[in-house]
C-alpha cells in the first residue's frame, strides 16, 4: 500500500503555508514592496505593512509592539537572546540549559562557553521534563541566564515555564525561552508569562519559511549589542532590511493558528492523535517515549516511539523513516536539524532521558497538521508494521 496524496506526520519539522499567509504575503508585495527605511510614499507603504504585522503579532501574543523584534528565523531568535546579551554581564557568568535543547541553542551556548561563560546542563527525568527543583540550587551567582524550551520537538514534553519563570524571576536571573513547537498549539501570553525573552518562527505554524521573532521585556532592551551591524533596523537590535512580506505573512498565520486553538477542531485533532497513539502502541515492539499524553505535558499533536524487531533488537529510526517513505508516509526521527548524523548515531534527547545508545538510535516521530485525513491515520499501524519488517 503507497498513501496516495502522500500522508504528511512531520508537522514539528515545518508546516505548508496556509491561504491566509499566502494572501497577506501577496498583497504586501503589490503594495508594500519599498524600503521602510525609506522616506517617500513607497518605504513610508513598507513601513506602515510592517508596523501592522508587528501590531498584530504583539496584540496576539499579549505584549506591546515594541517588545516583538523580527528576525530570519529560530535559529537567529536564540543566537540574537544568548549572544546579544552575554557582553553585558562581567566574567564570571553561568548560562544554564536544559539537557534537551534544539541543536541551535546549543551552539550558541558553545559560543558563549568559548567567550569564557560558563556553561552548566540541566538534567531532565525519563520523560524529558526538566524539574524545577534541580533548577534552584543553580540560580546562585554566577548565573546569570537560563535557556529552556518550552516544548520540546523530539519527545513532544511540555516544559513546566511558569515555575521555571518564577524561580528565575525572584533569584533576579533572566530567562529566555524557545518556544517554537509550543506557540502553534498552545495559547501564550507574553507579558503575564514571566519569561524574558521569547523565541518564535513563523513556518511551524503555516507562516513563511525565513521569518521569526524574539520577544524581548523593554527591562532587557538596554543590556543587548546587535549581532549583526550595519543599520539600525528592529530599534537597534538587527541591521537589514526588513522582510515586510513575510512579516505579514507570519503575522496572519498567527492570527489564523490562534483562532484555530479556540476552535473544536483542535480537540478534535488531539482525539486523532489519541486514537492513533492508542493503535500504534498495541502492536508489538513499538513503545511510547516522552511523557503519557493522558498527564497533558505533551504536544497534543505529537507521538514519539522507539520500535524493535522481532528479536528485540532496537530498528534505526532513521531507516524507519526512510522505510515509511517509500509508502508515502512522511515521518521523521530526532530533531529536523540534526538529520545529518548517521542511522546508528544516537539522539541526543533521548540519551539524556536515560535510553542506551542503540535504544537511542530508534527514536521515530509522528506530527500531525491539523487537517491531517482520518480515513489516512486509520492506515497508519499497517504502514508501520511493514516499515518495521522492512528493517527487522
Amino acid at each position: 500500500m503507497v498513501f496516495e496524496p502522500p500522508l504528511y506526520l512531520d508537522a514539528c519539522a515545518t508546516t505548508p503555508l496556509t491561504q491566509a499567509a499566502r494572501l497577506a504575503m501577496d498583497q504586501a508585495h503589490e503594495l508594500a514592496w519599498g524600503n521602510p527605511s525609506s522616506l517617500h510614499g513607497f518605504g513610508l507603504a513598507a513601513l506602515e505593512s510592517l508596523e501592522r504585522s508587528r501590531w498584530l503579532t504583539a496584540e496576539l501574543l499579549g505584549t506591546t509592539p515594541e517588545a516583538v523584534h523580527f528576525c530570519s528565523g529560530a535559529t537567529e531568535s536564540v543566537h540574537l537572546a544568548l549572544l546579544g546579551l552575554a557582553e553585558a554581564f562581567a566574567l564570571p557568568a553561568r548560562l544554564v540549559i536544559s539537557a534537551v535543547e534544539h541543536p541551535a541553542l546549543v551552539a550558541a551556548a558553545k559560543q558563549l562557553s568559548r567567550k569564557g561563560w560558563q556553561v552548566c546542563t540541566l538534567p531532565v527525568d525519563a520523560t524529558g521534563r526538566v524539574l524545577p527543583e534541580q533548577l534552584q540550587a543553580l540560580l546562585q551567582p554566577p548565573t546569570r541566564l537560563v535557556s529552556v524550551m518550552a516544548a520540546q520537538s523530539e519527545v513532544g514534553t511540555v516544559q513546566p515555564i511558569d515555575a521555571i519563570a518564577s524561580l528565575c524571576r525572584a533569584a533576579g536571573v533572566l530567562f529566555h525561552s524557545d518556544a517554537v513547537q509550543l506557540v502553534p498549539h498552545q495559547p501564550l501570553l507574553f507579558d503575564a508569562s514571566g519569561i524574558d525573552l521569547l523565541t518564535l518562527t513563523a513556518h511551524k505554524l503555516g507562516g513563511p519559511r525565513g521569518i521569526g521573532a524574539l520577544l524581548v521585556r523593554p527591562a532587557c532592551l538596554p543590556l543587548f549589542k546587535p549581532q549583526l551591524g550595519g543599520g539600525s533596523q528592529e530599534q537597534g537590535l538587527r541591521a537589514g532590511t526588513e522582510a515586510v512580506a513575510l512579516a505579514a505573512g507570519f503575522a496572519a498565520a498567527l492570527q489564523q493558528r490562534l483562532q484555530w486553538l479556540a476552535s473544536d477542531q483542535a480537540l478534535a485533532l488531539r482525539q486523532q492523535r489519541d486514537e492513533l497513539l492508542a493503535a500504534v502502541l498495541a502492536m508489538p515492539g513499538v513503545h511510547l517515549s516522552g511523557p503519557d499524553p493522558a498527564h497533558q505535558e505533551r504536544l497534543p499533536h505529537h507521538i514519539s516511539l522507539t520500535a524493535q524487531s522481532a528479536a528485540g533488537r532496537p530498528l534505526s529510526g532513521r531507516s524507519l523513516v526512510r522505510a515509511l517513505w517509500q509508502q508515502g508516509v512522511a515521518a521523521s526521527s530526532g530533531s529536523a536539524c540534526s538529520s545529518g548524523a548517521g542511522d546508528t548515531a544516537p539522539s541526543r534527547v533521548l540519551l539524556a532521558m536515560g535510553y542506551p545508545p542503540e535504544q537511542a538510535a530508534a527514536g521515530l516521530r509522528l506530527s500531525l497538521l491539523p487537517d491531517v485525513d482520518a480515513r489516512q491515520l486509520r492506515q497508519l499501524p499497517a504502514a508501520l508494521q511493514a516499515a518495521m519488517v522492512a528493517c527487522g
